[in-house]
């Protein structure tokens, strides 16, 4: 095992900033939709856009042989947003090395901070609101604390900054989930045809108590990565759900025109998503 390395090490992710394909969720079981009293939205989604990262600080003459930096994993809205409305939870899964490596961060910023000498995959783990989501969504992460330049030694200023970006798509939300965070700058959701009224969201469980989840004052914020591309995807997402409320509208329409409770079948040569 490299002297750099705890674990093994997985294969290049493709560097700071990528953006990987969006993340479709599953639609959630009956069992969850019988937990669950709030109805489905049919062929609506909604969008939330969120980055997971690591920032590593090389710790210089307070450096050992077995702490050589200090690095933060996290788990924050591309927009640096609270996402303590959707995400209820986040597992991160350490090397075994470390004291306690299963470390469950129960509440935003989902975040936590750790000293050690060597790189390795982390686990992320994401657990949402009974109203969003009955399954979780695994993620991993590498953490990397030496840049990509060593020909000269490294310095306890700049830190080393591995982010990624996605988007995590609910398919079908539920009237309770849509309601809470309509008009919420962290997630995108589509218009709601005219006239349909949504019920009052049920508050989220300690959510007064807590504290300020967003991260824009973050004391790392400086060395967030800007992905500059993140406002026009929220602008397409945005128009694309538009377009699917539209189609869910002429649905409506095309079913009393043709006296059916519901139009079930697309027309031939077309395809409704």
């Amino acid at each position: 095992m490299s002297g750099r390395k705890q674990g093994e090490t997985p294969a290049d992710e493709g560097g700071s900033g990528t953006k990987p394909p969006r993340i479709k969720i599953s639609k959630s079981s009956d069992a969850g939709d019988a937990k669950n009293v709030s109805k489905r939205l049919k062929d609506m989604e909604i969008c939330v856009p969120i980055v997971c990262g690591t920032i590593a600080f090389y710790l210089g003459r307070k450096a050992s042989e077995s702490q050589s930096h200090k690095w933060t994993v996290y788990v924050r809205g591309a927009t640096n947003e609270d996402l303590g409305v959707v995400i209820k939870k986040v597992v991160f899964q350490l090397h075994p090395s470390f004291n306690n490596p299963t470390r469950v961060v129960e509440s935003p910023p989902f975040e936590l901070s750790e000293c050690g000498w060597g790189e390795f995959e982390i686990a992320v783990t994401l657990f949402f609101h009974s109203d969003v989501c009955d399954k979780q969504l695994d993620l991993f992460h590498h953490l990397k604390l030496y840049p990509e330049d060593e020909s000269g030694p490294q310095t306890t200023k700049k830190p080393v900054v591995v982010e990624s970006y996605n988007e995590i798509v609910f398919p079908d939300p539920s009237e309770n989930f849509f309601a809470r965070v309509q008009n919420y700058p962290a997630v995108v959701v589509p218009r709601l045809p005219a006239g349909f009224n949504l019920p009052n969201p049920a508050p989220i469980e300690n959510m007064a108590e807590r504290e300020r989840g967003d991260t824009k004052d973050h004391p790392l914020s400086q060395w967030f990565l800007n992905f500059s591309e993140a406002d026009e995807l929220l602008k397409l997402a945005a128009a694309r759900q538009q377009v699917q409320a539209h189609i869910v509208k002429l649905r409506r329409q095309l079913s009393v025109m043709d006296g059916l409770p519901q139009f079930s079948k697309p027309t031939a040569g077309y395809e409704f998503t």
